[in-house]
């Protein structure tokens, strides 16, 4: 039989030593109640509630493994806690609101790895999406879990998928002459969404939640207080963006220091839909800041003046773009040696 692994705090153990996986136990009206819970942490955090809970009196459901709580409960108070502690909620409530669509009704005790991993393979198409929504249910376990609503977090047994972050796409001219003049055509109203997206490298989550006391005119700077690496970043204006932010700025209903710049959630409706009129394959909105940088490169800017615009965490993640410069490599070495 596998050892018990135990910790300092009596009632809490591990079943099998190296597993990972921690439960609880204790007496609650004279039962010994034994609790599934995952990472060590938690089930520390769990015990500690237990006992306060037996403290003050509080009568614990007959069995906590079966308890008849819906997946939307959690749901709803995901989007409570996201709201105030995360800059790209409208990104966490349309995410949420899918998986609300195909879990909000299952008991939260019947979702198990095997099921968030079949739903994933099914619903998303790359391996990023993937990702992106195993963080989410991981998430709303995870709060769950802290809450004391659940006992253990199915998310975490769900493996994540290798993104290929080597992959740079990025607009040609042609290209952007062909997509724009669709856009003028069919969206003109979204142009501008386009220009400030290849001016400024933001990613979508960034720009769609830009508000205006990001934008100063005055200075010509979007200013980012919170982003993916969790630094704020700077970004320069140049002509065109300036002028497609005061087109917005025309248009606001409100322009308060916490409206939204763009009233859309997400371009993805009417950029697909360009993409193909302009038979332009292989290119997500994304790539729009693929482009951005790729432009930079084929300047002559220095990786580090890249990673500063593109707000990169590492200086690796802009040299992906080194090889667009070449020409400045050759120019920098050949004066030598002679």
């Amino acid at each position: 039989m596998p050892r018990k692994a135990t910790t300092k705090a009596t009632g809490v153990w591990e079943r099998e030593a190296g597993s990972n996986v921690w439960w609880i136990r204790y007496r609650a009206d004279g039962v010994l109640r034994r609790e599934k819970v995952g990472r060590k942490s938690d089930a520390l955090a769990l015990y500690q509630k237990r006992k306060s809970e037996l403290r003050a009196g509080i009568k614990l459901p007959e069995n906590m493994r079966h308890s008849s709580i819906r997946f939307k409960m959690l749901c709803d108070d995901i989007l409570v806690f996201s709201e105030k502690h995360h800059r790209d909620f409208r990104s966490v409530v349309s995410r949420t609101g899918r998986i609300v669509r195909d879990f909000g009704e299952m008991p939260v005790d019947k979702i198990k790895p095997a099921v968030i991993d079949a739903w994933l393979s099914k619903t998303t198409k790359t391996a990023a999406t993937s990702n992106r929504y195993r963080a989410l249910f991981s998430l709303i376990f995870r709060e769950a879990l802290r809450n004391g609503k659940v006992t253990s977090n199915p998310a975490r047994l769900v493996r994540q998928q290798h993104e290929n972050n080597g992959r740079i796409r990025f607009l040609t001219d042609a290209e952007e002459r062909s997509l724009r003049a669709v856009i003028v055509a069919r969206f003109p109203e979204h142009e501008p969404e386009l220009t400030i997206a290849l001016g400024t490298g933001m990613r979508l989550s960034e720009q769609y939640t830009l508000t205006w006391r990001n934008v100063d005119f005055v200075r010509r700077e979007i200013n980012l207080d919170r982003t993916k690496n969790g630094s704020p970043r700077m970004i320069p204006m140049n002509d065109a963006v300036m002028t497609a932010m005061q087109e917005f700025a025309k248009r606001a209903t409100s322009t308060s220091r916490d409206a939204f710049v763009f009233p859309i959630k997400s371009p993805r409706e009417w950029f697909l839909t360009a993409l193909s009129k302009a038979k332009i394959d292989n290119y997500r909105w994304h790539d729009n800041r693929h482009t951005f940088c790729s432009r930079l490169a084929m300047r002559g800017e220095n990786l580090k003046v890249i990673q500063q615009l593109a707000g990169h965490k590492t200086i690796q993640m802009s040299a992906r773009y080194a090889h667009l410069g070449e020409k400045s490599l050759h120019a920098a070495v050949g004066g030598l040696c002679q």
